[in-house]
């Protein structure tokens, strides 16, 4: 039985892979990671307001006391200080890729074009394997359309993509007026492989303290659901790969994803919840399933039961939504 699969050019072992999270910051969690059996660790996020504050804060040192006499040294920022959050990202690029043998993938969070491409050179020349875009963008501005929107997506991409020779994922959100659509283009701007989806954390408030309050809550298998349908959409229609993020707990999770035509699997809130040893268990379980039901190869599932193979393609489109509206048989209140 082989549990093989193919992400962003890489053979991997097994689909299941470590999705960026700040896990990833510490270089022993790395090697649990890969000790238990994940084929791949997608690094924590640089963000780009950290390339922001930092350049900012160099400026001002560098400029703070310049009209104070020549020799006035204490002026200059501690050599400690130059030593920037692009500078360590890179150099936790290189000892991970030191200290496991399997694919680090690294994660770049933003929003601009102008500010992606020389960090994404950078961490390319670090020895990163493949490099994820994790565009985490919120439009407020009523003026801004959803044409502008999306345009802004497809210049990242295609700025990365020409500034860079790894393969480059993109991590997205579901919210676009037409999802597929939005794949497609994404896929023409050259994007190697679709990372679905995104987690927008949504603010609380503080009642007592009349304060906006923020929170992780973490996902559950029910959050497979999105990814799952649109896993299944997309499978054989677009070039790029597909990555499932978001609500795999289980080997039931995962395999569910598989066959609606998932490359990859990640896993993320049940390591955090249940410990790193979760990603060895989830395997077995799978193989486990998969020898009961005389499956050989995550090969031969994968996408079986997507759109394209499903014997009622209508099941992923509205007859789904009417059927369940119609079967739904609540309890007696």
């Amino acid at each position: 039985m082989s549990l093989q699969t193919n992400y962003l050019g890489m053979t991997l072992r097994t689909p299941l892979v470590v999705s960026a999270s700040p896990l990833s910051q510490n270089l022993d969690n790395i090697k649990r990671m890969a000790e238990a059996g994940a084929s791949a660790v997608v690094l924590y996020s640089l963000f780009e307001e950290q390339l922001m504050l930092e350049r900012y804060e160099l400026h001002h040192h560098l400029t703070h006391g310049a009209d104070s006499f020549a020799e006035a040294l204490s002026f200059f920022p501690e050599p400690e200080f130059l030593h920037f959050g692009l500078d360590a990202y890179l150099e936790h690029i290189r000892r991970a890729k030191q200290a496991v043998d399997i694919p680090i993938i690294a994660s770049l969070n933003g929003t601009h074009v102008g500010r992606w491409t020389e960090s994404a050179k950078r961490i390319a020349e670090a020895g990163a394997d493949a490099l994820e875009l994790n565009i985490y963008s919120i439009p407020t501005d009523a003026e801004l359309t959803g044409a502008e929107v999306e345009q802004n997506y497809l210049d990242i991409v295609a700025a990365v993509k020409e500034a860079v020779e790894i393969p480059v994922a993109v991590k997205l959100g579901p919210f676009f007026s037409s999802f597929a659509n939005m794949a497609k283009r994404l896929d023409d701007a050259g994007a190697d492989a679709l990372v679905l989806f995104n987690r927008f954390y949504q603010p609380d408030f503080d009642l007592e303290a009349l304060e906006v309050r923020t929170n992780v809550l973490f996902s559950r298998s029910s959050s497979i659901r999105l990814p799952l349908r649109w896993i299944a959409i997309l499978y054989g229609k677009i070039r790029a790969q597909l990555a499932a993020t978001s609500g795999v707990h289980s080997a039931i999770d995962a395999l569910k994803l598989l066959m609606a035509g998932a490359n990859v699997t990640m896993l993320c809130s049940v390591l955090y919840e249940r410990g790193l040893p979760q990603i060895g268990l989830i395997e077995r379980a799978m193989v486990e399933w998969m020898d009961k039901h005389e499956y050989v190869s995550v090969a031969q599932m994968r996408g079986s039961l997507s759109q394209l193979h499903c014997p009622d393609p209508t099941a992923y489109e509205r007859a789904l939504y009417v059927q369940a509206v119609h079967t739904f048989k609540p309890q007696t209140l």
